[in-house]
């Protein structure tokens, strides 16, 4: 299948690297464990060349991490098939826990594997996680949660403990208290301390109010809050604390292999 368009039947279309909203990974212990997953989930892969008007469809079909290489099924084009070993760069483009993935190869080799030909590239020494970032959003820790201090219009101080948050804002546990929270509600002072990053001091706009029942049975008020004119400098610093939660948790995951 090719196109002549930069964008694939998979909704995702190629970024350039220095406009990509999203999260450099360059440790190669999570590279691999990433791309084995996309592996695993058959998830379709685009390959675009041609300086990104042309793509086939491949998906990766092995990975072998100690000599660094990636193989991927041929597409269906066998005209394009033949041009993609001549392009210099090749961008590709596919997902993974429904994040955009992006990286780019220099070279694409046509070998023969277990008796049938197959595309190999060298493993990427880094990939972009594209999703756009005012929506990735991140459960925050359980050991060591976040607290935001909402100052109430009445000059009362709340307490709200983060359950997750995202470079567009918050969603929060609601104290039981006599405060009526409810949506439209503007909260002018409210801070929130990133561990090891920073203080964050914003307005933000209750946006819904929910009941969650806990496993335990017991029921719990939550509300979705959305930041006012966050400053670039504050958006920086909730970028750089869902970056250390997400590897954090990624480490987790792959000492538990």
């Amino acid at each position: 299948m090719v196109n002549t368009t930069p964008s694939s039947p998979q909704g995702l279309s190629v970024a350039e690297e220095d406009d990509a909203n999203g999260f450099t990974v360059s440790w190669k212990k999570e590279i691999v464990y990433i791309l084995r997953a996309v592996m695993e989930k058959t998830e379709l892969v685009s390959a675009y060349f041609n300086r990104g008007e042309s793509f086939i469809l491949t998906s990766i079909i092995d990975l072998d991490p100690d000599e660094e290489l990636v193989f991927l099924d041929l597409g269906a084009n066998e005209a394009f098939n033949k041009k993609i070993l001549d392009s210099e760069k090749i961008i590709f483009i596919t997902a993974h826990d429904k994040v955009k993935v992006q990286f780019v190869a220099h070279r694409v080799e046509k070998i023969q594997l277990e008796g049938r030909d197959v595309f190999r590239i060298g493993l990427p020494k880094s990939l972009i996680k594209l999703q756009r970032r005012e929506y990735y959003r991140v459960t925050t820790p359980i050991a060591n949660s976040l607290k935001c201090i909402v100052l109430m219009e009445d000059g009362r101080k709340i307490e709200m403990t983060v359950a997750d948050i995202s470079i567009g804002g918050v969603g929060v546990v609601l104290p039981p208290s006599d405060a009526a929270v409810e949506p439209g509600m503007i909260f002018s002072g409210c801070s929130l301390v990133l561990p090891e990053i920073g203080n964050i001091v914003t307005a933000m706009e209750i946006r819904s109010v929910f009941e969650v029942t806990l496993r335990n049975g017991l029921k719990t008020k939550r509300a979705g809050c959305q930041f006012i004119n966050l400053s670039a400098n504050m958006q920086s610093m909730v970028q750089r604390y869902i970056i250390k939660v997400e590897r954090e948790r990624r480490a987790r995951e792959l000492d538990r292999q």
